[in-house]
């Protein structure tokens, strides 16, 4: 790797439920690491009920790794959609993730169904930003 690639760990930023970095930059390009949607306060607090509620921690969540590594939402030019119940949730989710983004400035994206989500989540996302400067 060269001398431009950064392992981001966020202080604040929900604790990974795996092995792997918040973020990583390479150069003036950022990748986040999927969000789910857990309290960045309590690890072991119950995932929010219902698709809408995960959404809104796992944007706020994304939100706090953005912030950490000198980015946010602005910045963002592709996003990541993962959901375990997709025609069930899909129109609810849409709702909420629109909601974070000004119109007419919403990023490039890729939403699907997959069979399981880590802690039986409904929705994770990841994303990838251009950091400003």
């Amino acid at each position: 790797m060269s001398a431009s690639t950064e392992f981001l760990m966020i202080t604040g930023a929900p604790t990974p439920v795996a092995p792997f970095s918040h973020a990583v930059a390479a150069g003036d390009w950022l990748f986040v690491t999927g969000q789910m949607p857990t309290d960045p306060d309590d690890d072991a607090a119950p995932l929010p009920d219902g698709v809408a509620a995960q959404t809104r921690r796992v944007m706020d969540n994304l939100i706090l790794v953005l912030q950490g590594a000198g980015a946010s939402l602005a910045d963002v030019v592709s996003v990541r959609i993962f959901l375990t119940e997709f025609k069930r949730d899909y129109a609810q989710m849409n709702d909420v993730y629109r909601s974070y983004f000004p119109v007419g400035r919403l990023p490039a994206r890729t939403c699907v169904g997959v069979t399981g989500l880590a802690r039986d989540a409904l929705v994770e996302i990841d994303l990838i930003a251009r950091r400003p400067g």
